[in-house]
Protein backbone atom coordinates (compact mmCIF):
# COMPACT_ATOMS: atom_id res chain seq x y z
CA UNK A 1 0.00 0.00 0.00
CA UNK A 2 1.22 3.51 -0.92
CA UNK A 3 0.52 6.64 0.77
CA UNK A 4 1.06 9.89 -0.12
CA UNK A 5 1.55 12.97 1.93
CA UNK A 6 1.53 16.66 0.99
CA UNK A 7 4.88 18.30 2.80
CA UNK A 8 4.37 21.20 4.05
CA UNK A 9 6.11 24.79 3.10
CA UNK A 10 8.82 25.17 5.28
CA UNK A 11 8.93 28.88 4.25
CA UNK A 12 7.95 30.77 8.01
CA UNK A 13 5.65 33.72 7.05
CA UNK A 14 6.44 37.20 8.20
CA UNK A 15 4.01 36.70 11.30
CA UNK A 16 5.78 33.87 12.32
CA UNK A 17 9.47 35.32 11.80
CA UNK A 18 8.17 38.21 13.76
CA UNK A 19 6.82 36.40 16.56
CA UNK A 20 9.99 34.32 16.90
CA UNK A 21 12.23 37.27 16.43
CA UNK A 22 10.42 39.20 19.21
CA UNK A 23 10.48 36.44 21.61
CA UNK A 24 14.46 35.63 21.57
CA UNK A 25 15.25 39.83 21.45
CA UNK A 26 12.69 39.34 24.51
CA UNK A 27 14.65 36.88 26.30
CA UNK A 28 18.17 38.21 25.13
CA UNK A 29 16.71 41.44 26.71
CA UNK A 30 16.23 39.93 30.22
CA UNK A 31 19.53 39.60 30.68
CA UNK A 32 20.21 43.56 30.31
CA UNK A 33 18.94 46.02 32.47
CA UNK A 34 18.67 48.85 30.22
CA UNK A 35 17.44 48.76 26.55
CA UNK A 36 19.33 50.80 24.29
CA UNK A 37 17.00 53.80 23.43
CA UNK A 38 16.45 56.07 20.08
CA UNK A 39 14.02 59.04 20.80
CA UNK A 40 12.35 60.65 17.13
CA UNK A 41 10.63 63.78 17.60
CA UNK A 42 8.66 65.52 15.19
CA UNK A 43 9.26 68.95 16.19
CA UNK A 44 6.39 70.50 14.70
CA UNK A 45 3.90 68.20 16.07
CA UNK A 46 5.54 68.51 19.78
CA UNK A 47 5.30 72.50 19.13
CA UNK A 48 1.88 72.88 18.15
CA UNK A 49 0.54 70.20 20.38
CA UNK A 50 2.39 70.99 23.62
CA UNK A 51 4.64 74.31 23.56
CA UNK A 52 2.79 76.75 21.57
CA UNK A 53 1.30 79.73 23.66
CA UNK A 54 3.49 78.23 26.88
CA UNK A 55 6.58 79.17 28.35
CA UNK A 56 8.35 76.26 27.95
CA UNK A 57 9.93 76.08 24.84
CA UNK A 58 13.29 76.35 25.69
CA UNK A 59 13.58 72.89 26.19
CA UNK A 60 16.16 70.27 27.44
CA UNK A 61 14.66 67.07 25.19
CA UNK A 62 16.69 64.68 26.87
CA UNK A 63 15.70 65.56 30.15
CA UNK A 64 12.29 65.51 29.49
CA UNK A 65 12.44 61.88 27.50
CA UNK A 66 14.21 60.76 31.13
CA UNK A 67 11.25 62.18 33.25
CA UNK A 68 9.06 60.82 30.87
CA UNK A 69 10.23 57.01 29.97
CA UNK A 70 11.22 54.31 32.85
CA UNK A 71 14.75 54.19 34.22
CA UNK A 72 15.94 51.13 32.61
CA UNK A 73 15.87 53.27 29.03
CA UNK A 74 19.70 54.22 28.37
CA UNK A 75 18.84 57.13 25.78
CA UNK A 76 21.55 57.52 23.51
CA UNK A 77 20.49 59.25 20.98
CA UNK A 78 17.70 61.93 20.04
CA UNK A 79 16.68 62.83 16.43
CA UNK A 80 14.67 66.03 15.89
CA UNK A 81 13.24 66.58 12.92
CA UNK A 82 11.64 70.15 12.11
CA UNK A 83 12.18 72.44 8.91
CA UNK A 84 13.41 76.16 9.06
CA UNK A 85 10.66 78.80 9.99
CA UNK A 86 10.32 82.12 8.11
CA UNK A 87 9.44 85.31 9.57
CA UNK A 88 5.73 87.24 8.85
CA UNK A 89 4.39 90.44 9.31
CA UNK A 90 3.65 89.99 12.53
CA UNK A 91 6.47 88.26 14.04
CA UNK A 92 9.53 88.58 11.82
CA UNK A 93 12.10 86.96 14.61
CA UNK A 94 10.62 84.09 14.38
CA UNK A 95 13.79 82.76 12.27
CA UNK A 96 16.27 84.33 14.88
CA UNK A 97 14.72 82.51 17.90
CA UNK A 98 14.69 78.78 16.43
CA UNK A 99 17.95 79.39 15.55
CA UNK A 100 18.83 80.96 19.04
CA UNK A 101 17.26 77.89 20.43
CA UNK A 102 18.69 74.96 18.16
CA UNK A 103 22.21 76.63 18.85
CA UNK A 104 21.87 75.79 22.48
CA UNK A 105 19.91 72.50 22.06
CA UNK A 106 23.46 71.63 19.91
CA UNK A 107 25.72 73.22 21.99
CA UNK A 108 24.53 71.30 25.75
CA UNK A 109 23.12 68.68 24.29
CA UNK A 110 25.32 66.85 21.82
CA UNK A 111 23.46 63.69 21.62
CA UNK A 112 20.66 65.64 20.12
CA UNK A 113 20.56 65.26 15.70
CA UNK A 114 18.66 68.03 13.89
CA UNK A 115 17.17 67.21 10.50
CA UNK A 116 15.55 69.87 8.43
CA UNK A 117 12.73 69.73 6.19
CA UNK A 118 11.39 72.46 4.28
CA UNK A 119 8.52 74.86 4.00
CA UNK A 120 6.04 75.65 1.01
CA UNK A 121 4.36 78.79 0.89
CA UNK A 122 1.24 79.19 -2.25
CA UNK A 123 -1.65 80.85 -2.90
CA UNK A 124 -4.85 79.18 -2.36
CA UNK A 125 -9.00 79.90 -2.58
CA UNK A 126 -10.46 79.18 0.36
CA UNK A 127 -14.23 79.18 2.23
CA UNK A 128 -14.88 82.00 4.04
CA UNK A 129 -16.90 81.32 7.71
CA UNK A 130 -18.94 84.33 6.70
CA UNK A 131 -19.52 84.77 3.37
CA UNK A 132 -20.84 88.60 2.89
CA UNK A 133 -23.04 89.11 -0.40
CA UNK A 134 -21.42 87.22 -2.81
CA UNK A 135 -18.03 87.07 -2.04
CA UNK A 136 -17.61 83.56 -0.60
CA UNK A 137 -14.36 82.72 -1.09
CA UNK A 138 -10.78 84.65 -0.58
CA UNK A 139 -7.64 84.34 -1.41
CA UNK A 140 -5.23 83.14 1.25
CA UNK A 141 -1.49 81.88 1.87
CA UNK A 142 -0.82 78.57 2.67
CA UNK A 143 1.92 77.53 4.32
CA UNK A 144 2.97 73.72 4.40
CA UNK A 145 6.03 71.81 6.35
CA UNK A 146 6.72 69.35 4.33
CA UNK A 147 9.36 66.17 4.97
CA UNK A 148 9.81 66.27 8.44
CA UNK A 149 7.24 62.79 9.00
CA UNK A 150 9.30 61.11 5.95
CA UNK A 151 12.41 61.78 7.44
CA UNK A 152 11.25 60.39 10.49
CA UNK A 153 9.65 57.28 9.13
CA UNK A 154 13.09 57.10 6.89
CA UNK A 155 15.31 57.05 9.98
CA UNK A 156 12.87 55.27 12.33
CA UNK A 157 13.53 51.84 9.68
CA UNK A 158 17.01 52.24 8.81
CA UNK A 159 18.39 52.49 12.60
CA UNK A 160 16.32 49.60 13.18
CA UNK A 161 17.75 47.50 10.47
CA UNK A 162 21.28 48.64 11.74
CA UNK A 163 20.35 47.84 14.91
CA UNK A 164 21.31 50.50 16.84
CA UNK A 165 18.84 50.60 19.42
CA UNK A 166 16.62 48.29 21.55
CA UNK A 167 13.59 50.31 21.31
CA UNK A 168 12.29 53.21 19.12
CA UNK A 169 10.25 55.99 20.77
CA UNK A 170 8.10 58.33 18.42
CA UNK A 171 7.30 61.27 19.70
CA UNK A 172 4.05 62.22 17.24
CA UNK A 173 0.61 61.93 16.98
CA UNK A 174 0.98 61.52 13.30
CA UNK A 175 -0.52 59.16 11.73
CA UNK A 176 1.56 58.88 8.58
CA UNK A 177 4.55 57.24 10.46
CA UNK A 178 2.15 54.15 11.46
CA UNK A 179 3.60 52.09 8.51
CA UNK A 180 7.52 52.68 9.52
CA UNK A 181 6.44 51.58 12.87
CA UNK A 182 4.42 48.63 11.94
CA UNK A 183 7.25 47.68 9.38
CA UNK A 184 10.03 47.84 12.39
CA UNK A 185 8.24 45.71 14.94
CA UNK A 186 6.80 42.80 12.36
CA UNK A 187 10.59 42.37 11.06
CA UNK A 188 13.27 43.66 13.13
CA UNK A 189 11.13 42.96 16.75
CA UNK A 190 12.15 45.67 18.43
CA UNK A 191 10.14 47.26 21.05
CA UNK A 192 8.30 50.77 19.38
CA UNK A 193 6.95 53.43 22.51
CA UNK A 194 5.00 56.66 21.65
CA UNK A 195 4.89 59.60 23.64
CA UNK A 196 1.85 61.74 22.24
CA UNK A 197 2.52 66.07 22.91
CA UNK A 198 -0.38 67.48 25.20
CA UNK A 199 -3.45 66.52 26.66
CA UNK A 200 -5.51 64.93 23.64
CA UNK A 201 -5.72 61.43 22.33
CA UNK A 202 -3.00 59.00 20.79
CA UNK A 203 -3.76 58.42 16.89
CA UNK A 204 -5.82 55.14 16.57
CA UNK A 205 -3.85 54.50 13.43
CA UNK A 206 -0.45 55.08 15.73
CA UNK A 207 -1.27 52.75 18.71
CA UNK A 208 -1.73 48.94 17.13
CA UNK A 209 2.06 49.93 16.21
CA UNK A 210 2.89 50.55 19.74
CA UNK A 211 4.25 48.46 22.57
CA UNK A 212 3.52 51.65 25.27
CA UNK A 213 2.01 55.15 25.33
CA UNK A 214 2.88 57.93 27.43
CA UNK A 215 1.60 61.62 27.70
CA UNK A 216 4.15 64.64 27.32
CA UNK A 217 2.18 66.49 30.41
CA UNK A 218 2.90 70.53 31.01
CA UNK A 219 4.76 69.82 34.66
CA UNK A 220 7.02 67.48 33.05
CA UNK A 221 8.22 70.34 29.99
CA UNK A 222 8.28 73.07 32.95
CA UNK A 223 10.66 70.75 34.57
CA UNK A 224 12.98 70.24 31.75
CA UNK A 225 14.38 73.67 30.10
CA UNK A 226 17.50 74.01 29.56
CA UNK A 227 19.85 76.53 31.56
CA UNK A 228 19.91 80.16 30.86
CA UNK A 229 22.40 81.15 29.68
CA UNK A 230 23.99 77.84 28.57
CA UNK A 231 27.11 77.19 30.19
CA UNK A 232 30.06 78.31 29.09
CA UNK A 233 28.80 80.06 25.94
CA UNK A 234 26.72 83.17 25.82
CA UNK A 235 23.96 81.80 24.71
CA UNK A 236 20.55 82.96 26.00
CA UNK A 237 16.55 82.17 25.70
CA UNK A 238 14.97 84.63 23.74
CA UNK A 239 12.88 87.31 25.77
CA UNK A 240 10.14 87.15 23.59
CA UNK A 241 10.00 83.39 25.10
Amino acid sequence: MIFITQARSLTATPLAVSTARRRASSEALAFYSEYRTYVYVDGFNLFYRALKGTPWKWLDLPALFAKVLRPHHDILSVKYFTARVSGTPADKSKPQRQDVYLRALRRFRPEVEVYFGHFLRHRVRAPLVRPTGNQRTAEVIRTEEKGSDVNLAVHLVNDGWLDVYDCAVVVSNDSDIAEAMHLVRLYRAKRIGLLTPGSGKPSRQLMPHADFTRHIRSTALQRSQLPDPIPGTSIRKPLRW
